[in-house]
């Protein structure tokens, strides 16, 4: 027995890190007959046909702010948002109705953004022809409501899956952008299976404990995983993903260190780029609870959690939408002629 094993052998098993004693990559035992394509494509179906109410993530709370507009895109839309003396998010078309000028480098004036190019001011009473959207702010992520372009029934607020209370828990929100579809970005989340194969930087001793079939009740994936934090020491903990509205997947560890804590992964169609492909962020909220004293402490060093939250979720990320544009392209690509 090795030094490792003897150390394995005598950790205490109430610790939440715990030694990691694994084979060669290679070794795993492969996961490929349980992910089937078609239990993943039919997750996928059951979590488009659920209504979204046409909102869309498009951003993290804290990059909102009164004093400068912030920009965004969503399904070819230009987009503005900021937040007026009270502190509530505003958000409205990109452009300005005069001459069509970038309203992201307008200047915030009594609550209302004041075009650079003439001086036209629009805010948030309609006007000019200039009309505000509506929007939500659940305090880690922002919302917009576009309902040209979901075509759906609207709702008054989006579908925010349930967290760790805000006064308890730590977040952070790393976006990037991929050339692809949600739906894609959707299926790379809703394929567990790939977890300890595609990323053993991350995940190691993964099991996929359940997963739905057509008809099932619980419509949900239930996952055993070791998420690594240093070289060879990991938490294990169960973990479960589900799919509330069509692009979003949340991952909730149930069982284990941290449980309540979430992972949102959201898709947002960004429109298409100038060589004819779609593009989609990744927007993913890390929300981190505990009930440890210790996490107390963890809390107050917030700020400087939150960037290795983002740099980890940006890791996976690199590899996921490597996954998700391999899908697009599969899918997109004109089928060979025979």
């Amino acid at each position: 027995m090795n030094g490792w094993d003897l150390l394995h052998r005598r950790w205490p098993r109430g610790w939440p890190l715990q030694p990691v004693v694994e084979g060669a990559w290679a070794e795993q035992e492969p996961t490929y007959r349980g992910a089937a394509p078609a239990i993943i494509e039919a997750a996928v179906a059951r979590a488009e046909a659920r209504p979204s109410g046409n909102w869309y993530v498009f951003g993290a709370s804290r990059q909102i702010t009164a004093d400068r507009p912030h920009g965004s895109r969503v399904a070819g839309v230009e987009l503005v948002a900021w937040r007026d003396s009270a502190g509530r998010l505003r958000v409205g078309p990109g452009a300005c109705p005069h001459l069509g000028a970038p309203l992201d480098t307008a200047r915030v004036d009594c609550d209302a953004l004041v075009c650079r190019w003439h001086g036209l001011r629009v805010g948030p009473a309609a006007g000019h022809g200039w009309t505000p959207l509506p929007c939500h702010d659940d305090g880690v992520l922002v919302w917009v409501r576009m309902d040209r372009v979901g075509g759906e029934e609207p709702r008054d607020a989006p579908v925010i899956p349930a967290r760790p209370p805000a006064a308890a828990s730590v977040d952070a929100v790393a976006s990037m952008v991929g050339v692809c579809e949600p739906t894609d970005i959707i299926a790379n989340r809703l394929d567990p299976w790939h977890g300890a194969w595609f990323h053993p930087h991350s995940f190691t001793r993964l099991k996929v404990l359940s997963a739905p079939r057509q008809g099932d009740g619980d419509d949900r994936f239930l996952v055993e995983v070791t998420f690594r934090v240093a070289g060879r020491l990991g938490v294990p903990v169960h973990a479960e993903f589900t799919c509330p509205e069509p692009r979003t997947v949340v991952m909730r560890i149930v069982g284990g260190e941290g449980a309540g804590s979430v992972v949102e992964t959201h898709a947002t169609p960004l429109g298409r780029g100038h060589d004819g492909r779609d593009r989609s962020a990744v927007i993913e909220a890390v929300i981190a609870g505990s009930d440890r004293r210790g996490f107390a402490v963890a809390r107050g060093a917030a700020a400087v959690l939150r960037p290795i939250m983002k740099r980890a979720a940006a890791r996976l990320w690199r590899d996921d939408l490597a996954y998700a544009e391999r899908r697009y392209a599969l899918r997109t690509s004109p089928s060979p002629e025979c």
